[in-house]
């Protein structure tokens, strides 16, 4: 029987948590300008934005709950997502540097995360199969099992 290694704290010896840890900083980056945008374009943007996809998927955005949801969007919803868009930027950024690091919280931060996110894009596959469904999905299992892993390996050998 083989004795598993000691983990091996040097981050340079994880370049999985490395390409990781550059995703969740694209995806903080990205938070961070549609942040922006919200607060320098304000609701009418949005708003049209909305309708538009209201319309594309055969909505009426003149009534009901479309109607509703559009009064909804004022310059102080525009903030309080802007705010959402911060907070997960920062939450992204956060990862990215414990990731980067080869930070145990980091691993398990972006494993939970990241599981979480597994059952919408199976339902985003049964209600719009694609190539680009298939790709999250398959994008979303390699960071979850290369974390998982990483978990793994911080454990302690099995007494014996």
């Amino acid at each position: 029987m083989s004795a598993r290694k000691p983990y091996n704290p040097d981050p340079h010896a994880h370049p999985g948590l490395a390409a990781i840890a550059l995703l969740e900083a694209v995806k903080a980056v990205l938070a961070f300008l549609a942040a922006a945008g919200l607060e320098f374009s304000g609701p009418a943007p949005l708003r049209t934005f909305v309708n538009t996809l209201i319309r594309h998927i055969g909505g009426d955005p003149e009534h009901g709950s479309s109607s509703t949801l559009l009064d909804m969007i004022t310059p102080d919803t525009v903030h309080v997502g802007a705010l959402a868009l911060v907070a997960y930027g920062l939450l992204r950024s956060l990862e990215a540097w414990g990731l980067w690091r080869a930070r145990a919280w980091a691993s398990w931060l972006g494993c939970i995360s990241a599981a979480l996110y597994l059952p919408l894009d199976v339902y985003a596959i049964i209600r719009h199969p694609g190539w680009a469904s298939w790709l999250l999905l398959g994008v979303n299992l390699v960071v979850v099992w290369v974390l998982a892993r990483d978990i793994g390996k911080r454990r302690p050998p099995a007494a014996r």
